[in-house]
Order: structure tokens, then sequence, then C-alpha cells
């Protein structure tokens, strides 16, 4: 009897889980159905033509030409010709400027010796003993008056001078402070000519057309050279 009623009990329980099984399984097919209503399935089918025709277009590649061997080196060598033309022409351009240079360009002509042209009463020289004072020219500037002076040696010895005690006198006999540049204090023998200038200032010479030089050797005073009436007018 106990049997019976548990049998008849699991039976019962049984059926209550299927019952509430399906109960469930509605309710949830309804309440799924209810949220997916309104939502559309999308278009599966594959759009394979626009891609298609894309990607063939996109991917197609464009027709190459091969260009044959000979005409290959034909250019290369065409191209090699060209570029030692250019160099060739760029050469002969500037051997061209060279030489055009050179044609323009003045011929540089060794300096001549231009002689002095002397004023009128000029040279005025004094010799003594192969030893010669000449005054080549006079002039006035910067407030004096300046007289350029040529001393030479053709002697056997050579001569020492000392300028301090040159003697500068006017044609009235008064003595005349002087200074020199330029002159030697030693002529060797059988020497240069040598060039220098004795400047006296214009203050003392108002009055003063002509002036004296002497001048000795020094310390032994063997020779003397006196060079006169050089003209000094203004």
């Amino acid at each position: 009897m106990r049997i019976n009623s548990t049998v008849l009990l699991t039976l019962v329980l049984l059926f209550l889980m299927l019952g509430a099984g399906s109960v469930s399984a509605f309710l949830g097919f309804e309440l799924g159905s209810s949220a997916l209503k309104g939502v559309t399935t999308p278009d599966a089918r594959p759009t394979t033509g626009k891609f298609a025709s894309s990607k063939a277009n996109s991917s197609q590649p464009s027709a190459v030409t091969l260009l044959k061997e000979e005409e290959i080196l034909k250019i290369v060598k065409s191209r090699i010709e060209g570029k030692a033309k250019a160099a060739k022409s760029e050469k002969l351009d500037e051997d061209d400027e060279d030489i055009n240079g050179k044609k323009q360009k003045p011929e540089v002509k060794p300096q001549e010796v231009v002689q002095e042209k002397l004023q009128p009463g000029f040279p005025v020289n004094a010799e003594n003993q192969g030893v010669s004072l000449a005054v080549q020219s006079a002039r006035y500037s910067g407030g004096d008056l300046l007289l350029r002076v040529k001393m030479q040696n053709k002697g056997a010895d050579s001569v020492r001078f000392l300028y301090s005690f040159l003697d500068v006198t006017d044609d009235k006999g008064r003595t005349l402070s002087a200074s020199t540049e330029g002159l030697p204090a030693d002529l060797p023998a059988n020497g240069p000519a040598f060039t220098g200038t004795i400047s006296i200032p214009t203050a003392l010479l108002d009055d003063v057309k002509k002036v004296s030089l002497a001048l000795t050797d020094y310390p032994d005073q063997k020779l003397k050279l006196e060079v006169l009436n050089i003209p000094v007018d203004k």
C-alpha cells in the first residue's frame, strides 16, 4: 500500500514538472517573439557584382610594354653619346673663353725708362778726384726749396761724407740752413749713381736768385765739391 502511494506521488510530481516546463517554454517563446517584433532579417545575399567589378578594375594590371634588347642598347648608347657631346661642348666653350680672354687681355709691356726732362740751366755739376755732385732740378713745394741731387764715385777709393758739414750759401754770401734726404754716407769706388734731396726753407729765399753748395769728405777733407750759382728763381 505504501509502494502504490509513493509511485502515485512520484508520477504526480513528474507531471507537475512537465507542466511547469511546458508553461515556462511557452512563456519564453512568447516573450522572445514579442521582443523580436519589428526586427527584420538583413539581406544576406552577397553583392558579388559590385565588389567583383571594383576589384577587377583595381587589381587589373596595366599593360606593360616590354622593349627589345636592341632597343634598350640603342637608348643607352644614345644617352651616353649625348652626355659625351655635352661634356665636349662645355669643354670647347671653356677653351673659347680662355682664348678670347687671352686675346682681349692687353699685353703688358716692360716699363720704359723715361729720361728726365731737365729745367733750363740744369744740371749744375761739380767733380773732384772722380767724385761728382750734380743738382738736377730745383722746385718749391710745401714751404721748401727742393734740390734734386745726384752723386757718383768713379774713383778708385770709397769716399765718406757727413752732410752736417754741407755749406749752403745764397748769391749774397749768406749761409742758409738746409737738410738732406736720401744721400748716401759712403760712395763706393766705381759705384752707381745715388740720388737724394736737399731742402732749404723758402723763408730764407725771399730775394735770392741763386744758391751754391760746398761739401768735403769726412774726416780726411781731401776733396771738395762746389756747385755754384744754382738758379732758384720763383
